[in-house]
């Protein structure tokens, strides 16, 4: 029996895809017509005899999880269940914590993902050769290659080529140490937990000073914590993949993801892809339509378009490159390129919104997407997609350009290169 846990985080983290995460928790916002979560579930339901899923953070349950938890079971057959941490934990702390939870029923292994990575996910793959490694494999990280430059941004993992052992894991290096990076996708034996018994100790022996100003120790890092120590001791292992992966740290990102998505559609799920037909709107590329949405035949829709529900597409609009939240309204004529219009907002006639996406290099090999700074280093916002949060009129006959629009505004005139408060 196996099961696997899904690190969503809290409230606190996501600050980067603000104003999207203000609405709803960031796990939960829709990528290719699903949340993002949804596709780690869709993953894991499709690796025979994985029981349970485990959603681990320090969201506060609310009516938006708990719905999606449950039609998620329904659909999937699959016990989902949510476990609130009592604070911040840190990547293992949540796992140690709840650790009764999940040896209960004595599985053989379980997936660890974090919430925001994206991608196509080789989880039989992963578990096939973690099972080749024998019972002296603890763990075994799902790794990818990057540039020499963006390695420094990730966890680094140097490996014996032979045996795909770790011998060496940094976090976050300073100077180059390896491109092969840390996708955020782990598979442990319970083993793991003496390891985690024997940090949690540590730090609560270091912590053991009655110094109310220093931070609790109860927080454990699985990179650093863990990861750092384990190295070279036969114990941690790498399987590397060269399928589609990505982190979701801002709205371009999800963008991206949105794309990626898309295309895998078309070898796994070819029914939710829009095709061309009479009476329909033309479709270029792969384009997902909810099904309760209303589009005009004479609308022009892709590439790498995701229409949510109940959304409403007037005549003669033009999207790419766009996600459109729920409810939202495009009206006549208008162009909406490389964007993100948020839930129940309206997009006027004859308006063009526009961002600027920030693609990885085509020109360099494992280039991944990079998330700059949101200003430049003279205060001024740098071009990225632009955003409309919730519930945002936009007039007719106006250009709005990278910009970020905050929820409920009601703008009157034409922005370019800036956050709309």
């Amino acid at each position: 029996m196996l099961k696997a846990i899904i690190l969503v985080g809290g409230p606190m983290k996501g600050t980067r895809f603000r104003p999207l995460s203000l609405e709803l928790p960031k796990p939960l916002f829709p990528v290719a017509g699903f949340p993002i979560i949804y596709h780690h579930i869709e993953a894991c339901s499709q690796v025979p005899d994985l029981r349970e899923i485990l959603v681990i953070g320090f969201y506060q349950p609310n009516e938006a999880l708990n719905k999606f938890i449950m039609q998620s079971q329904q659909e999937f057959q699959i016990q989902i269940r949510y476990l609130q941490e009592y604070t911040a934990l840190g990547t293992a702390g949540g796992i140690y914590h709840f650790r009764d939870q999940i040896l209960t029923g004595n599985p053989e292994m379980f997936f660890v993902m974090n919430a925001d990575v994206c991608g196509d996910f080789p989880l039989m793959e992963m578990l096939n050769f973690h099972r080749s490694k024998g019972e002296g494999a603890y763990g075994t990280i799902l790794a990818t290659e990057a540039t020499r430059q963006q390695s420094l941004t990730y966890g680094c993992i140097v490996e014996n080529k032979d045996t795909h052992e770790v011998l060496h894991y940094v976090e976050k290096p300073e100077t180059f140490v390896s491109p092969t990076i840390s996708c955020g996708i782990y598979l442990f034996s319970p083993h793991i937990f003496k390891t985690l018994e024997v940090t949690f100790k540590k730090n609560l022996e270091d912590n053991y000073n009655f110094d109310f100003q220093t931070p609790s120790k109860e927080v454990i890092r699985l990179e650093q914590d863990i990861f750092i120590p384990m190295a070279g001791t036969g114990q941690l292992f790498v399987f590397s993949t060269s399928r589609f992966w990505s982190q979701i740290k801002s709205a371009g990102a999800a963008v991206y993801a949105n794309r990626h998505y898309l295309a895998i559609y078309q070898r796994t799920h070819p029914e939710r892809l829009a095709k061309n037909c009479e009476g329909k709107p033309r479709i270029i590329g792969d384009v997902f339509i909810h099904p309760t949405a209303i589009v005009h035949p004479t609308a022009v829709l892709g590439p790498n378009v995701t229409i949510g529900r109940n959304v409403t597409v007037c005549e003669g609009v033009r999207v790419r490159e766009t996600i459109v939240l729920e409810g939202a309204t495009l009206q006549a004529h208008c162009c909406v390129l490389h964007s993100i219009v948020g839930w129940h907002s309206t997009v006027g006639m004859w308006t063009r919104v526009e961002g600027t996406p920030n693609d990885p290099n085509p020109n360099k090999p494992f280039a991944k997407l990079e998330i700059p700074c949101m200003f430049s280093t003279d205060g001024k916002l740098n071009p990225s997609i632009t955003v409309i949060g919730s519930n945002v009129q936009v007039p007719p006959e106006v250009i709005i350009l990278n910009s970020i629009v905050l929820p409920h505004k009601d703008l009157n005139g034409c922005y370019k290169n800036q956050i709309i408060l």
